[in-house]
């Protein structure tokens, strides 16, 4: 008897992969722990992956697209305060919370891995010309392109020092602070 078909592999490979780097570093994951975590054959995930740096990509893809939707559904909501200073706390916050991912390409882009570098720089670039729009949108007393950038830079160094559990910062307060800051 054969096994149930399953319709959504790609998606139990994704979550399979998410959860294996939630613990471990992506160079430390193979192919073959993927497969066992998702419930499938390796010769099925060769069917959808043929590397580790697709999943990558997918993964990657995955939660910068919903960042990005969700940016822009914020941003364009007339019930909420999108305000320059609500739109730099949102991002830094939204940042901040969803960055383990970028921690593994990073790590990957640092080890000599060309395509996930070149993958990051095209996603960053994207990233910083929708956020300086969004500001430009707000202020003309400001660089839109240098706030986007100061905030992507800022957003992951907060998190690599959340992720150290720096005593001396309390990124929260941060936010707020800089939030703060720019309300004046």
């Amino acid at each position: 008897m054969a096994a149930p078909r399953k319709d959504n592999v790609k998606e139990l490979i994704l979550q399979a992969a998410e959860e294996l780097l939630s613990s471990k570093k992506s160079s430390d994951v193979s192919l073959a722990e993927i497969a066992a975590q998702a419930g499938i054959s390796k010769g099925t995930l060769y069917y959808y992956y043929k590397n580790k740096n697709d999943i990558l990509f997918d993964l990657t893809d995955l939660y910068l697209d919903k960042q990005y939707q969700d940016l822009i559904t914020w941003t364009e909501d007339a019930s909420k305060d999108t305000s320059l200073h609500r739109l730099m706390k949102y991002v830094l916050e939204r940042d901040v919370a969803t960055a383990s991912m970028r921690l593994h390409l990073f790590y990957d882009a640092m080890q000599g891995n060309e395509r996930i570098r070149e993958k990051l720089l095209q996603r960053y670039s994207e990233f910083a010309e929708i956020i300086a729009q969004k500001i430009g949108e707000r202020t003309d007393s400001v660089s839109p392109d240098y706030l986007a950038w100061l905030l992507l830079l800022l957003s992951d160094g907060l998190y690599i020092h959340q992720t150290l559990d720096n005593p001396d910062l309390n990124v929260a307060e941060f936010i707020r602070q800089s939030s703060e800051f720019f309300s004046k």
